[in-house]
C-alpha cells in the first residue's frame, strides 16, 4: 500500500521521551566505543536542516508533497539529535550547540563548494532530481535505522535500547515515504531509472561522510557493519535497494564497508552474489 504526504502527517511529530531514565546512564554509563558512535549519529542528526537548506534550492522545492514531507522531516530530525545530546551529556560529552556551532562554523568554506556542486547536479538532472533524491534518501534512511538497530544491540544498554527504538520507529516512517516516493517515480521512465542508478553508483556515500572525518566513517563501519552480523544487515539493506526500479545490483552498502572497513577476511563474505560495482 502506498504511503501518502497525508499518511505521514498525520503522525508526524516531537520524538516522546515520556519516561526515559536519562540519569541511569551516570550510574550505568555506555562504553567508549557506543558513545562515539552516539557523537557521531548526533552530529548527522542535527546537521539534517543544513541538508534542507540545500535541497529547497533544487526542483525539489516545486513539489508540494516533497516540501510537507521535508518539513516534518527536518523536524523530526531535530528531536532525534537532541534526544542523543541528552545521552551525551549525561555522560559529560559535549552535545548540542556545544558541538554543533563549531562543526558548522568549520565547514563554511566546504558548504560553499558542495552547494555549488549540488546545484550544478540539481540543474543536469532537471526534473528527474526529486527521483533521484527520493532514491537517495531512501538509501540513506534504511542505512540510518539498520545503524540505530546494531548500535543498540552491540551497546545492550535498556535505556539506550528503549530510546533508540522510539527513534527507529520514527526513521521507519522517513523509509516509507522515500522508499514509496522513490518507486513511484522510477516506474515512470528509464531514462529517470539510469540518471537515478548512475548517480547513486557513481556519488552516493554513507550518511554523514561529507560532513564527518573519514576516521569517524571507517569507526562506524567497522563497529556497526563488520563482523558477520554486520555484514548481514549491509546485504540485508542492498537487497532492499535492490527492490526499487532500476536499482538492483548496486551494491551500496556492503560496497562502502569495504571501502571504509576493508573486506571481509578470505572465505566469510557471506551468501552476496551480486557484483560489486567500483563506485560502490
Amino acid at each position: 500500500m502506498r504511503t501518502t504526504i497525508d499518511d505521514y502527517k498525520a503522525r508526524a511529530g516531537r520524538l516522546d521521551l515520556t519516561g526515559i531514565d536519562f540519569a541511569r546512564f551516570r550510574a550505568d554509563p555506555l562504553d567508549d566505543e557506543a558513545l562515539r558512535c552516539l557523537e557521531y549519529m548526533h552530529d548527522i542528526e542535527l546537521h539534517t536542516v543544513c541538508y534542507l537548506r540545500d535541497l529547497l534550492l533544487t526542483p525539489a522545492h516545486r513539489d508540494p508533497d516533497v516540501t510537507a514531507f521535508l518539513s516534518c522531516w527536518v523536524f523530526e530530525e531535530l528531536w532525534h539529535g537532541e534526544a542523543i545530546a541528552e545521552v551525551l551529556d549525561a555522560h559529560g560529552r559535549p552535545a548540542g550547540r556545544e558541538r554543533v556551532a563549531p562543526l558548522r562554523e568549520g565547514r563554511r568554506r566546504r558548504d560553499g563548494r558542495e552547494l555549488a556542486l549540488h546545484l550544478a547536479s540539481a540543474s543536469v538532472l532537471g526534473h528527474h532530481f526529486v527521483a533521484v533524491h527520493m532514491a537517495w534518501g531512501a538509501v540513506n534512511e534504511w542505512s540510518t535505522q539498520a545503524g540505530y538497530a546494531r548500535l543498540s544491540k552491540q551497546a545492550g544498554h535498556p535505556v539506550l535500547t528503549d530510546l533508540l527504538g522510539r527513534i527507529m520507529r520514527q526513521e521507519g516512517r522517513h523509509v516509507d515515504f522515500y522508499a514509496t516516493e522513490a518507486k513511484r517515480r522510477l516506474e515512470v521512465d528509464r531514462k529517470t531509472r539510469a540518471l537515478t542508478r548512475a548517480a547513486l553508483r557513481r556519488f552516493w556515500r554513507p550518511v554523514g561522510s561529507g560532513v564527518m572525518p573519514d576516521a569517524e566513517v571507517a569507526f562506524l563501519a567497522r563497529y556497526l557493519f563488520g563482523g558477520d552480523e554486520g555484514r548481514a544487515r549491509a546485504r540485508r539493506i542492498d537487497r532492499q535497494v535492490d527492490r526499487l526500479p532500476g536499482l538492483e545490483g548496486l551494491r551500496l552498502i556492503e560496497g562502502s564497508v569495504d571501502r571504509y572497513a576493508g573486506p571481509p577476511a578470505p572465505g566469510r563474505a557471506g551468501p552476496c552474489t551480486l557484483r560489486r560495482d567500483s563506485a560502490a
